[in-house]
């Protein structure tokens, strides 16, 4: 019985793919991170030659991590590998609006260095930029592993492939789900425990748009459900705690669930 057993794990540690370790690929991003937020990270860098030097360093990281998992799929290069590094720039930007999304829509916040030190909603949206970039160019398991690691850290689960507008703010953030195919405008503000899901989850639909639109503007308060591809939640609405919803929204909508009649209540922002 042993025998026959290890032998059949002997076979599968034979066909594994040799793809880079999750402690190798997590290692790299929390350095990327740190890089373009020094107050994220460890390492401060006073000089101008090895501040250079380091970011060699982590291009030539992220190209052993793509030449792993393209060897081990033997698959040639998809010709996206700089992607990555192209768009740091565009990264950095994007963060530093959601950074003040985030300082400015929480009273808490004392600092821009608290909210990047300490904040799970920035660590969370961080991961899900870095990692959707990644995604985008080809290298969805590097992706994913990058976005589980923030989900580990911090309760916030975002898939890679979700699109995600400017100015966004996740306040808390425990709890939280965002699908693959979630759609999510521009200053948009989220609290905990919310979810923008899928009505289903047949294996058949997988190539569908399975997940909410949010549009600009909108607030989403703490433990809303919102389910369903055609689901589109107009700009400018402000959404309930504990509200379930499957059915588009106008905008200017307000939604909230009425404890006292147990029902959905809606009315006018304006």
């Amino acid at each position: 019985m042993q025998e026959k057993f290890l032998e059949s794990i002997f076979k599968e540690h034979q066909n594994a793919q040799g793809c880079p370790s999750p402690d190798s690929i997590i290692s790299f991003y929390e350095a990327l991170l740190g890089f373009i937020f020094p107050d994220y990270g460890n390492e401060k860098i006073c000089d101008k030659a090895k501040l250079e030097s380091r970011y060699l360093e982590l291009k030539n990281e992220w190209h052993n991590l793509l030449e792993k998992r393209c060897k081990s799929l033997q698959k040639k290069y998809p010709g996206e590998e700089e992607v990555l590094f192209n768009d740091l720039v565009k990264i950095k930007s994007a963060l530093e609006i959601d950074i003040s999304a985030i300082y400015e829509g929480d009273p808490a916040a004392k600092s821009r260095l608290e909210v990047v030190k300490t904040y799970p909603g920035f660590k969370a949206i961080a991961a899900y930029r870095i990692a959707h970039c990644i995604y985008n160019a080809g290298y969805v398991l590097i992706a994913r592993i990058i976005s589980e690691h923030a989900h580990s850290k911090t309760g916030v689960d975002i898939h890679p492939a979700a699109k995600i507008g400017n100015n966004f703010c996740i306040d808390h953030g425990t709890g939280i789900v965002i699908g693959e195919t979630t759609d999510i405008g521009n200053y948009v503000k989220i609290y905990q425990g919310v979810t923008l899901g899928a009505t289903s989850v047949r294996k058949e639909n997988a190539s569908l748009k399975r997940h909410p639109t949010i549009g600009n503007h909108v607030v989403i308060y703490a433990n809303a459900t919102i389910l369903g591809g055609k689901t589109v939640i107009g700009d400018h609405c402000i959404i309930g705690g504990n509200s379930w919803i499957t059915k588009s929204l106008e905008p200017h909508s307000r939604l909230y669930y009425d404890s006292e009649n147990k029902h959905l209540h809606k009315s006018n922002v304006k």
